[in-house]
């Protein structure tokens, strides 16, 4: 059957619980992209799969939420020619997107204020740029 998909160090998706449908594709082929099947529609359910940590789980359903159907990840591929290509593409794909939605959130921003001679350093050259200008009047003292 196929096989199993690694998420980092995070989980491993089975091949089990992966289901391929081919069809065909457009794109680069000349006459043979009318005869074969090359294009290929992976299949997750994220919902329903026992090997994602139930944390994860919850991550990754609020985070992939738009483009969930009925809690099924599908992803298709079909740049390339050979279907072989495009099923490693599509979990290649599958791989990078569950990957990224179970990453921790980001640390949360701690505002800072600027420091005192950062404000000094901004306000004199504000002075500086505004001698230069005034320079230019076109006045002439004799």
């Amino acid at each position: 059957m196929a096989e199993d998909v690694v998420i980092g160090s995070r989980f491993v998706v089975p091949g089990a619980e992966l289901s391929e449908r081919f069809s065909r594709s457009s794109g680069p082929g000349g006459q043979g992209v009318n005869t074969t099947d090359s294009r290929v529609e992976l299949s997750f359910d994220v919902a329903g799969s026992a090997v994602i940590p139930p944390l994860l789980k919850e991550r990754i359903l609020a985070r992939l939420s738009g483009r969930l159907v009925d809690g099924v990840l599908t992803i298709a591929a079909s740049e390339h020619r050979s279907q072989l290509m495009n099923r490693d593409a599509a979990r290649e794909r599958l791989a990078s997107m569950l990957l990224a939605a179970s990453a921790p959130p980001p640390a949360k921003r701690r505002p800072t204020k600027p420091s005192r001679g950062s404000k000094e350093r901004r306000l004199a050259a504000k002075k500086r740029r505004g001698d230069v200008k005034r320079g230019r009047g076109g006045r002439f003292d004799d």
